[in-house]
């Protein structure tokens, strides 16, 4: 299992979710879709383990059949079935516990979809929230350095306090 390694903000992030997002438009060809980066490399200035998070939106997740899912594999997304989490379909590029890339294909416009958004939008336009989440992160790494499960839950509570300020912020609930 890889160590959680938190590093700074790296501006290269942004470059290589366009190189990905290319592949993923083509290995998708056929299908109505957006693409978002999403997660921490997306938000500039703030650190990050360098795994790319992306995100597709479609009208249903039923439209990704076993054509889309080999099409993605094709370009070395493998299909990780969650069953926890039926509102998502996961594909990751990498190892186990340790992908490089991050493929959340979610409900276009749904809660998760939207929850995301916020939750990026609220980090890019509060440095200060951006910053407490960066320090909380570096906490978490030097606590759970071989276990990425832990780091990523000690993060979940932060996290849906952001999405609940953002969902005020937007006049939402």
């Amino acid at each position: 299992m890889e160590e959680v390694i938190v590093t700074p903000y790296n501006p290269d992030w942004k470059d290589e979710f366009e190189r990905e997002k290319a592949k993923i438009e083509s290995a998708l060809k056929g299908l109505d879709f957006h693409i978002e980066h999403i997660g921490s490399t997306s938000v500039m200035g703030l650190g990050s383990k360098p795994t790319i998070d992306m995100m597709a939106g479609v009208l249903s997740l039923t439209l990704v059949n076993e054509q889309y899912i080999e099409n993605l594999a094709r370009i070395g997304y493998e299909y990780v079935f969650k069953p926890e989490f039926p509102e998502r379909l996961f594909f990751r590029r990498g190892q186990w516990r340790a992908g490089t890339h991050h493929l959340h294909i979610y409900k276009y416009q749904g809660q998760q979809w939207n929850d995301q958004i916020l939750f990026r939008e609220y980090l890019m336009n509060h440095p200060d929230t951006r910053d407490q989440y960066y320090t909380l992160k570096k906490v978490l790494e030097s606590q759970y350095k071989h276990d990425r499960v832990a780091y990523t839950n000690g993060k979940a509570d932060f996290i849906r306090e952001v999405i609940h300020k953002a969902r005020l912020d937007a006049g939402r609930k």
